[in-house]
């Protein structure tokens, strides 16, 4: 396999979106222009059943990585999922069972190649950690704990605060950090690829090769695309966007974002120049509405995971449902067999949850006929068009 040394590709990767190089830029260079194969991962745990967009800001490194001709490996979770990764957590995480995470599992591989390439010579494996892990007995769990300090776990900012507010750190916390290691030594690899939160856990592995006597590991830690204040996109903001949303819901969320993630938006997930990038940045410095900008960086998104076409359409979706306040051409039709507003908004999918569907309605944001409706018992009609929120529409037969 010939390795490409371009500079300038070289260059691209050392510098967009990254935050830090571990040890340090000039190691990894210096690595990139050996023309030596290098093998990297990025570990996923599948605590949903989704790709999202945080997930394909570090595919697009690795493609960078890919396409200079190294070796890339999604690394599934199977084993640490189980565990939970207490990063950013102000609490402990639910333990999942294997069988779940396997489930949420399934897809992975056909989200993540609408980025990666999964087939020829270089190829993108997929490995599972139960492999290894499961087999670990207590004896070697101790001797691999023996590399780390109490200290070095205690530090940590969740930590700290956890410890201020009284709530409980569980014992099986600090051991995620080992589990997260040994991938790196049980795969022998050179390199990880991950987002700046999992920076403590991925030199967790390059402490642990480096005392084991193996080799050098090299980190490189992506930005994270976050508002102004720092907050990650998430599910519960609503802006999330996965690799399995529509063209529409893709386009809506964007449109959603602050305008401070504009920008980021650009370098973290589009392939734009970098010329370009400073063509945005300039706009918006010389007043340009940021709204225009907004609708190029979400027709880009689109246009990425789908096509051209798909983009162009779900510009024209959102300016007629948002601008004129109209309803979409098309509208999916759903036969239910309860009438009850309830059961229609979990029958027809808007909702999975009675809690959910009655705090939509509590919260009036859900419409028949474009009417805002405010009662738990309100009765649909077949022909009635139930709305919910601002983009999500059904007919019911």
């Amino acid at each position: 396999m010939k390795i490409d040394t371009d500079s300038q590709k070289i260059e691209k990767l050392l510098t967009r979106g990254v935050q830090n190089i571990y040890p340090s830029r000039e190691f990894l260079e210096k690595r990139l222009k050996s023309g030596q194969r290098l093998t990297l991962y990025l570990g996923i745990d599948p605590t949903g059943t989704d790709l999202h967009l945080g997930h394909a800001i570090n595919f697009m490194k690795l493609r960078e990585f890919q396409q200079l001709g190294h070796q890339v490996i999604i690394l599934i979770g199977s084993f640490t999922a189980m565990i939970g990764d207490p990063t950013d957590k102000s609490a402990t995480r639910k333990p999942l069972t294997r069988e779940q995470v396997l489930i949420n599992a399934k897809n992975y591989k056909k989200q993540a190649e609408k980025i990666l390439d999964f087939t020829g010579k270089n190829k993108v494996e997929i490995k599972f950690n139960h492999k290894w892990l499961d087999k670990l007995d207590f004896r070697q769990v101790i001797d691999l704990a023996s590399n780390f300090t109490v200290q070095q776990f205690l530090e940590r900012d969740m930590y700290q605060k956890r410890m201020k507010e009284g709530k409980p750190i569980s014992l099986h916390e600090f051991l995620y950090p080992l589990m997260q290691g040994y991938d790196s030594v049980a795969m022998d690899v050179d390199g990880e690829v991950g987002g700046n939160d999992q920076t403590f856990n991925m030199l967790a592995g390059r402490d642990l090769m480096k005392s084991l006597g193996m080799k050098e590991k090299f980190v490189l830690t992506n930005k994270l695309l976050t508002d102004p204040s720092g907050i990650k996109m998430g599910k519960s903001e609503g802006n999330m966007i996965t690799l399995a949303d529509s063209p529409d819901d893709m386009f809506g969320k964007v449109m959603s974002w602050t305008d401070g993630m504009i920008i980021p938006g650009f370098e973290l997930c589009t392939m734009v120049e970098s010329v370009k990038l400073k063509l945005f940045e300039e706009r918006l410095k010389q007043g340009e509405n940021p709204r225009d900008l907004k609708v190029e960086l979400a027709k880009e998104i689109v246009e990425f995971y789908f096509d051209e076409d798909r983009a162009d359409k779900a510009e024209e979706n959102f300016v007629q449902m948002f601008q004129k306040k109209e309803r979409p051409d098309e509208i999916e039709e759903k036969t239910v067999s309860n009438f009850n507003i309830v059961d229609v908004l979990i029958e027809t999918g808007l909702v999975i949850s009675k809690s959910e569907a009655k705090r939509m309605v509590e919260q009036k944001a859900v419409k028949i006929n474009d009417e805002i409706i405010n009662s738990v018992e309100f009765e649909v009609k077949s022909g009635d068009v139930v709305q919910k929120g601002k983009r999500h529409f059904v007919k019911i037969k």
